[in-house]
């Protein structure tokens, strides 16, 4: 192997790292979130590392327990969305919550991606969709406070161009992003959906 040579002009003005990658740990399966151990490693990451906000996959999924029918009844749950939530807010965390995968009460289909079968199909019903991302977030709004949730990111989905997670159409996925952020920003618009962090 040749010699290599560096050469550095220290008279040139340098210009500021941004630490995008402080913003945003990815964590897989929501429920993993209200484990003793994840809290800690979390709590050691956020305080070592400097990561702002935690994004998870499945928050409305089944074993969350975020919504269920029950005859002509829906039931909603977000004591455990809570105590995530909770968790995150008591260390200096903020969520980045990605609205997914499918509850089984509104899915239209049985198709399901990793161990603990999250549903990836477009809701069988737009409008009970609506009620209940206008209810959760209402509860959150109400629980937290706008200022703080205002704080938040909103993402609608995990990666569906993927056939692995998403099996409606283009057009149903911008159906579900429209109604999704209708409801958020019903709300108050000062919520964030789909926008990027500002990565420093």
């Amino acid at each position: 192997m040749g010699a290599v040579e560096f050469s550095c002009d220290l008279s040139q003005q340098g210009t500021e790292l941004l630490h995008c990658w402080e913003h945003t740990v990815g964590s897989c399966h929501a429920p993993v979130a209200l484990r003793a151990d994840w809290q800690q490693q979390l709590r050691r990451c956020h305080s070592e590392l400097g990561f702002r906000y935690v994004r998870f996959h499945g928050l409305l999924s089944d074993d969350v327990g975020t919504v269920a029918r029950h005859n002509d009844e829906w039931w909603y749950s977000f004591f455990n969305a809570d105590q995530i939530i909770d968790f995150l807010l008591s260390i200096g965390m903020k969520p980045f919550v990605e609205l997914s995968f499918m509850p089984t009460a509104l899915a239209s289909g049985s198709r399901t991606v990793f161990h603990y079968r999250g549903n990836v199909t477009p809701p069988k019903d737009y409008q009970q969709w609506s009620r209940l991302i206008h209810a959760l977030v209402g509860h959150w709004v109400d629980r937290y406070g706008i200022r703080e949730v205002a704080e938040w990111f909103f993402e609608v989905w995990n990666e569906p161009n993927l056939k692995a997670f998403w099996t409606g159409t283009r057009k149903d996925y911008f159906k579900l992003y429209r109604v999704t952020a209708h409801a958020i920003k019903e709300i108050d618009p000062s919520l964030k959906v789909g926008e990027a962090g500002d990565g420093a």
